[in-house]
């Protein structure tokens, strides 16, 4: 029995919180056993006599070694004295505890975004784009845009060069069509004469 108190582990203290019956006293307390819970929640609470250990959300009692160590990190506890009983909180959807995540989990992919600036007078500034995979394997990306105004200038540049070109087109293209349109008049024009010439000769004949 010697040898198996000393090759067995310490239990390890964890945190708990711990109100008094009606939630006005709250309490964060390290506890590696129930027994040790009960007399630090006394100490804390200055409480006196028998007191019950029971769960926040349901009533629930802890009175074993054996649930007491079952019970997650960050569990909250009720502590209720001689007559007095657990009651669900008043407000709805009232809970004390942390948000419930599963003991065990695993962390497949987090992906974060940072922006932020290094002169005040940058334009846009810089964007960090920072992945981790499994929790252990990470990849990040740096995009700077340290010279934005001259992008944009260069941009504004490129669009008065195309507005320019985009005119000269259309003013070539307009001067083309209306030299079409006016050699086309032209010849409607030297189609007729001809025709006006040969008219009088056929109405004297006409006339005889």
């Amino acid at each position: 029995m010697t040898q198996q108190l000393l090759t067995s582990p310490a239990p390890r203290a964890r945190p708990y919180r711990v109100s008094n019956c009606d939630r006005t006293v709250r309490k964060g307390i390290m506890a590696d056993s129930l027994r040790d819970l009960q007399e630090k929640v006394c100490s804390a609470l200055l409480l006196a006599g028998d007191i019950s250990v029971v769960l926040d959300e349901d009533g629930t009692i802890v009175e074993t070694e054996d649930f007491f160590q079952m019970l997650e990190e960050g569990t909250v506890l009720l502590v209720l004295t001689k007559g007095q009983t657990w009651r669900p909180a008043k407000t709805a959807g009232y809970q004390l505890s942390l948000s419930h995540k599963p003991r065990r989990r695993i962390d497949v992919a987090c992906v974060t975004f940072d922006l932020y600036k290094t002169n005040p007078q940058d334009f846009i500034g810089c964007l960090n784009v920072k992945a981790t995979l499994y929790g252990t394997y990470s990849m990040s990306y740096d995009v700077r845009c340290y010279g934005a105004k001259r992008i944009m200038k260069e941009a504004l540049r490129w669009t008065l060069f195309t507005m320019q070109a985009t005119g000269h087109v259309l003013l070539g293209t307009s001067c083309y069509v209306q030299q079409l349109l006016d050699a086309t008049e032209e010849q409607k024009q030297e189609d007729a004469s001809p025709a006006c010439l040969l008219q009088p000769p056929l109405i004297r004949r006409m006339l005889q």
